[in-house]
């Protein structure tokens, strides 16, 4: 993914280093949404575009997006009305298994998600969900380990997309199914704590259609100079309420018609639970 890179002016610098430092420190940080200017969407994504630069700059590679705020539920809990997007990066990505270590995190939730794989670019105004369907290799049951730099998750739209939409880590079932004929819609979730089921839903929750949000996203992203290619996984929206995560905690989410997923963590987060 080449990103087309705005320059920032002293307020968003102000918000990138903000940000930066919550990261390097292990305290989350303020509200950026008090250093730019009420609601502006857009310079928060030139504050995520410019860290996400610096962090390919630094070694890391584009893994794919994700899409956050997809589900009612999980806009209840943050006070937001509407999706955004993020960047994942190949230091994200926990799919090879084992304990996840909290410590990498400061304030982390978990929520189940279908991931996409594309196989063709999504590059085309006016994409529906079918020409997503089309374009996608396989979807894959995930666990997305979202969390926020900003202390208490106390987040506007603001915040959050200048945060990189509150990306954490993430990771993937070991089953990649053809979506066709799996009713994504339709598929029941189920994310259990150990035995005890934590948040449940289905893939109508994200957005009505999981490849209803992936088709929000193209036209987003490619609004941002930053279109979806072939190749890359698209996290398209927790199905169900995001739960806190705890060293000690083992998660599985089972997705109807995708399999299981599972994610287990030790370690102690950097910042207050």
């Amino acid at each position: 993914m080449s990103l087309a890179l705005p320059s920032l002016d002293a307020p968003a610098t102000a918000a990138l280093d903000r940000l930066a430092a919550a990261r390097a420190t292990g305290r989350p940080c303020a509200p950026v949404r008090t250093l730019l200017p009420a609601g502006d969407i857009r310079t928060a994504y030139a504050v995520q575009a410019t860290w996400v630069a610096g962090q390919v700059a630094a070694g890391a590679t584009v893994a794919g997006r994700k899409i956050g705020l997809t589900n009612p539920a999980v806009q209840a809990q943050l006070g937001v009305d509407q999706p955004d997007f993020g960047t994942l990066l190949s230091t994200m990505d926990c799919s090879p298994g084992g304990l996840v270590d909290v410590g990498r995190l400061l304030q982390p939730k978990i929520e189940a998600e279908i991931a996409f794989v594309l196989a063709r670019d999504l590059d085309e105004p006016d994409l529906g969900p079918d020409d997503v369907l089309a374009a996608t290799g396989s979807v894959v049951a995930a666990l997305e380990i979202v969390d926020s730099r900003i202390a208490g998750w106390d987040i506007s739209i603001v915040d959050t997309v200048a945060d990189n939409a509150s990306s954490g880590l993430f990771t993937l079932g070991p089953d990649r199914r053809a979506p066709a004929g799996l009713d994504l819609a339709a598929c029941p979730m189920r994310l259990c704590r150990g035995g005890e089921e934590v948040s449940a839903g289905s893939g109508a929750a994200c957005l009505g259609h999981p490849a209803a949000a992936v088709a929000w996203l193209a036209a987003t992203a490619r609004s941002y100079g930053q279109p979806l290619r072939a190749g890359e996984i698209v996290l398209s929206g927790a199905l169900g309420p995001m739960v806190p995560v705890r060293a000690g905690d083992r998660f599985t989410a089972e997705i109807g018609g995708l399999g299981q997923v599972t994610a287990a963590f030790t370690g102690a987060p950097s910042g207050p639970a």
